[in-house]
């Protein structure tokens, strides 16, 4: 009986702390995830180097778990916090974590890397997030 009870009681205490830790937040596994990917190119300016890129970043929605892709390029500003020297930018939402992690491998990412982002980019720059 003391076992049951302190099982029970065990439970309460783990299911309310875990509920209550992070008021307003879902487990990282089940929240969609933003994933925003920054390319400067080799040839920066290349504009069919940066249509391509946006065309091909649209094939990502054929990819399980990639709920929307936004891309485009640069708008070029004068204010001192605003970077604008990248060439292209994508923003991506995925349904969870492990839709992003698997699409990292999934064939049309790898192909876009091997045809269009390897030949065009100099550099990447990633910033995830979840909401």
């Amino acid at each position: 009986m003391r076992i049951r009870f302190a099982i029970v009681c065990l439970a309460a205490i783990a299911g309310a702390a875990g509920c209550c830790a992070s008021p307003g937040r879902q487990p990282a596994t089940v929240s969609p995830v933003q994933h925003v990917v920054i390319f400067w190119l080799k040839n920066p300016g290349d504009q069919a180097a940066r249509r391509q890129i946006v065309e091909t970043s649209k094939t990502f929605t054929e990819i399980p778990g990639v709920l929307e892709v936004r891309a485009g390029t640069v708008v070029p500003s004068e204010r001192p916090i605003v970077d604008s020297s990248f060439d292209v930018a994508i923003l991506m939402t995925f349904k969870d974590a492990a839709s992003m992690t698997a699409y990292l491998d999934d064939p049309i990412h790898q192909k876009a890397m091997k045809d269009v982002l390897t030949p065009h980019v100099k550099k990447i720059l990633v910033y995830d997030f979840a909401q």
